[in-house]
């Protein structure tokens, strides 16, 4: 039998929930109606002691759980629980559980830096040198660079940005979403945001996590053709094998635009100049000059323009051939800025069509719609100007976030997932889930949203099947070789800190993990902290970021 806990830690006044739990093959399963007793001591003292409540078979697990509710402790410190079988651990409470956290996950964007050397005095045993200095050429240029017309070549500086995953490329959707959950993040939580992050910005005036941010924009702001467009990614024709950036010497393409793309440059410069316009104006007007030209071009171009991968090409697609959802966004973050009817119009005629007004990954942006629509009511209490979308929002983020308790409630473990969504990825599922149910309650203060916020960060932080902390270098059991070429690369015996890894996978598809993972194995078990297991334990920027807005609202709300 084991003991699962947050690894981090919990705070002093939040619900505490202690996971005790053995597989359903165990030989003492039949005893799984047997009392079960834990005890917690601090000091030698027993402080708790208390008779686990049973569960039952999780269907996600294949384990039969227990539960013991130990939220009436409440003073900080370290504490050691006693399980059935007397196995110790070791628990900690703490009033700044979260916002640490918080400031690890956003360190780890620093190391994803590319463009750029990471200096000891930021970067410490992960200094490293500039990478991809090169200048980028179009991808119809790319097969015309041995020819005689390489001359006639334009070629493009795109320096900058963050390495999107485990891999060099840098690509727009990802970005895009990544950033809009930092943003909205620091918008609604501000106060969780002025710790110093080490980065060589620091001290200039400017929130930390807003000058990381801004590295990202900046690059972002490369991506945009001269017609208002904006290119779908920034990568080699194949992925750099697992050698350090500054070593991945492979020509750098700019692929063609989509409207996906187009559209969420659009709302992302438009969010971006609303946030960045009391710190630095005139990247303010870049940015929203920026996002006008890009819905110019979308104008133009009402029909989809999709984007798939020419033949050779093996970097990541971000195939998404819906733009509906990218176009609503952008236009709710246009009207936001500019006051234009014409966004409002445009938005209004679009909200009939969305299936789920809740999504805010990277293929579904429509939740992101949501929080533009409905940020004034969370930050001031006030009403935006159109009651029509506002209500439909709050109606769709209260109406999930009562579907999402009810899955966490139905799970041995918390987690608010259904069987299908351990795919690639799943913790971004469960994740964006809980900032969700954040968004409800802030909008609605029902505690039970709030819990499972926070049942959520206990899953990812190892009150989960696999006892792992999702998050690397944090917690004692937490990921250590996950699929990312500068971990693997860098000779260094720990792993960067603070990066999200994707999670199970019940259908992996990378070979090592198709080996790994028995026919059969439950959903939560189908993990492996295995480098070479991209579709399990891959990183990437869009994973990280609505794990820090999860810890800024529980930092908030503390």
């Amino acid at each position: 039998m084991r003991i699962y806990i947050n690894q981090a830690g919990y705070l002093p006044g939040s619900r505490k929930t202690v996971i005790f739990a053995e597989g359903a093959d165990s030989q003492d399963s039949i005893k799984h109606t047997s009392e079960k007793i834990i005890k917690i001591y601090r000091e030698n003292n027993v402080v708790l002691e208390k008779k686990a409540e049973y569960f039952g078979l999780d269907e996600g697990s294949g384990d039969y759980v227990w539960r013991v509710d130990i939220s009436e402790l409440t003073q900080e410190g370290y504490y050691t629980i006693y399980g059935p079988d007397g196995e110790p651990v070791l628990l900690r409470i703490m009033e700044n559980v979260y916002g640490t956290l918080n400031k690890i996950l956003c360190k780890a964007l620093y190391y994803q830096r590319c463009g750029m050397e990471l200096e000891e005095k930021y970067a410490g045993i992960f200094q490293r040198k500039c990478c991809h200095e090169g200048m980028a050429v179009l991808l119809e240029d790319y097969e015309k660079l041995d020819s005689e017309e390489v001359k006639n070549i334009r070629r493009y500086e795109v320096q900058g940005g963050w390495h999107d995953a485990g891999d060099y490329g840098r690509y727009t959707t990802a970005a895009a979403t990544a950033l809009a959950h930092i943003l909205y993040a620091y918008r609604f939580f501000p106060e969780s945001f002025q710790v110093a992050l080490n980065i060589p910005e620091s001290g200039n005036q400017m929130p930390d996590i807003l000058n990381e941010s801004l590295y990202e924009l900046a690059w972002l702001l490369k991506m945009q053709r001269e017609d208002g467009s904006v290119c779908h990614k920034l990568t080699s024709m194949r992925h750099a094998n697992f050698v350090m950036p500054h070593e991945d010497k492979r020509q750098m393409i700019l692929f063609p635009a989509s409207t996906m793309a187009t559209a969420d440059f659009a709302a992302i410069m438009a969010l971006a100049s609303r946030v960045y316009e009391t710190f630095d104006g005139e990247f303010a007007q870049k940015a929203i000059h920026a996002a006008a030209r890009a819905w110019d071009w979308l104008e133009k171009h009402p029909e989809i323009v999709g984007f798939e991968n020419p033949e050779g090409c093996n970097t990541g697609d971000y195939a998404d051939m819906y733009d509906q959802d990218e176009r609503l966004w952008a236009s709710v973050e246009l009207y936001r800025i500019t006051g234009e009817k014409k966004y409002l119009l445009f938005a209004e005629s679009l909200m009939n069509e969305m299936v789920d007004l809740t999504t805010m990954g990277w293929t579904d942006v429509a939740g992101l719609a949501g929080l533009a629509v409905l940020e004034k009511k969370i930050v001031k209490g006030g009403e935006f100007e159109d009651s029509l979308l506002e209500s439909r929002f709050q109606a769709a983020f209260l109406e999930k976030a009562e579907d999402i308790w009810k899955l966490s409630k139905n799970s041995g473990y918390f987690a608010a997932m259904e069987i299908e969504d351990y795919g690639w990825g799943s913790n971004m599922v469960l994740m964006n889930r809980a900032v969700i149910s954040a968004t409800a309650y802030l909008l609605k203060p029902i505690q039970e949203w709030k819990e499972v916020v926070v049942q959520q960060m206990d899953y990812l932080l190892g009150v989960n099947a696999t006892g792992y902390s999702y998050i690397t270098e944090v917690g004692k059991y937490s990921c250590q070789n996950p699929h990312n070429r500068v971990t693997v690369s860098d000779g260094i015996e720990y792993a960067i800190p603070g990066f999200v890894v994707g999670g199970p996978n019940r259908n992996p598809i990378d070979e090592k993990a198709e080996w790994l993972i028995v026919p059969g194995t439950p959903p939560m078990k189908c993990f492996m902290d295995v480098w070479e297991c991209y579709s399990l334990n891959e990183i990437t920027i869009y994973w990280n970021s609505p794990a820090i807005f999860m810890t800024a609202f529980l930092d908030f709300v503390r």
